[in-house]
């Protein structure tokens, strides 16, 4: 049976460093506040004007491109998924495919939108795609460029403290390995809260028949403020920020981040004892702590690079399994998990036999 591998890795963050006491500088916040609650320490920041969540994915995936032995071209997939993408529309799934030079071939290019989870899902839709023998050569990015859309006030502190900007990439191809590659992937939403971790303006939600929730949820009636793409009004009262309300996302991430990877190793007939390394969605140290003690995983068996890097939503698995796989702790043979949650709600997981 046709499995799925990874055969190659990339990732790239930007070069300029923003610390915790960068950001002291233009908000109430300081450096022991930020790593207590999230154990960030730094983050990186693109370059504007020069830099789009398209050229970093472009750097991450010719790094992963290279490391597959194979050239541009022979990729015959692309998914991108991200929250942050250059324009409102088109994609940048087309936008990468022309940065690499690969319109010639005219391949398919596929948008995730699912935020935090955004790489689990596109790992899995490759998964299917390569199993079914539909494509040999599937390139899977996340990329994402906070930066230009944070609110940089103290209003703003809870959420912009918490994330920065990077890319990573993944090339997959098919296997005759018996029991290696991807094992299994599962995937989960609830949008019972979607209001709670989303940035709601602008949008095309104008006089929709539940706008009485967001009203519900602290936002204006939408009708009132035209709704569709940006208006003056969003602009005027700070509406064109991201929302979190991080004490209900941590409480349900802990659960369904738990629940999740046992789904996978029941699904495979593993146990958590048989896990080597676990690449969990560096949302908040806070939650991967609490989910290695939970899984009784040592400190070797978790990987996190949050301190430096901060939340990358949908890049933050590839940048931390590359990461991972080039300082040798992730190894041929072993069972790794990958794990994420966030915005929607929606999470999953997958395990892979290196």
């Amino acid at each position: 049976m046709t499995n799925s591998r990874i055969a190659g890795l990339g990732y790239y963050v930007p070069e300029n460093i923003v610390t915790n006491d960068d950001l002291a500088k233009n908000m109430d916040t300081s450096d022991e506040w930020i790593q207590e609650r999230t154990g960030i320490k730094e983050r990186r920041y693109a370059t504007k004007h020069k830099e789009t969540t398209t050229t970093m994915a472009k750097k991450a995936a010719e790094i992963a491109i290279e490391r597959a032995g194979i050239t541009n071209e022979d990729v015959d997939f692309i998914i991108f998924a991200t929250l942050s993408p250059d324009y409102y529309f088109p994609g940048c799934g087309v936008l990468l495919q022309r940065e690499l030079g690969i319109t010639k071939t005219e391949i398919g290019a596929l948008d995730i939108r699912n935020q935090c989870s955004g790489f689990i899902y596109g790992l899995s839709v490759a998964d299917q795609f390569i199993k079914s023998g539909m494509y040999k050569n599937i390139l899977l990015v996340g990329s994402e460029m906070h930066s230009m859309g944070l609110d940089y006030k103290t209003s703003g502190r809870n959420v912009t403290v918490i994330f920065g900007d990077g890319a990573g990439a993944v090339l997959l191809q098919p296997t005759q390995e018996e029991k290696k590659g991807i094992l299994t992937t599962h995937l989960h939403s609830n949008g019972i809260f979607a209001e709670e971790l989303a940035l709601i303006s602008p949008g095309t939600h104008g006089g929709y028949h539940d706008k009485e929730d967001l009203v519900d949820f602290g936002f204006p009636d939408p009708s009132e403020h035209g709704g569709i793409f940006a208006t003056q009004t969003m602009l005027d009262d700070g509406l064109m920020f991201p929302n979190m309300n991080g004490k209900l996302v941590f409480k349900n991430a802990v659960v369904k981040f738990a629940q999740v990877i046992n789904e996978a190793l029941t699904k495979t007939g593993l146990s958590k004892e048989d896990i080597s390394m676990l690449v969990p969605h560096q949302a908040n140290l806070r939650i991967s702590q609490f989910i290695q003690k939970t899984f009784g995983l040592r400190d070797d068996q978790v990987f996190n690079n949050i301190q430096k890097y901060g939340n990358t939503t949908a890049a933050s698995i590839p940048i931390a399994l590359t990461e991972a796989w080039e300082q040798g702790k992730v190894n041929e043979g072993d069972l790794v998990c990958l794990a994420a949650f966030g915005s929607g709600f929606t999470w999953g997981s997958a395990l892979i036999r290196w």
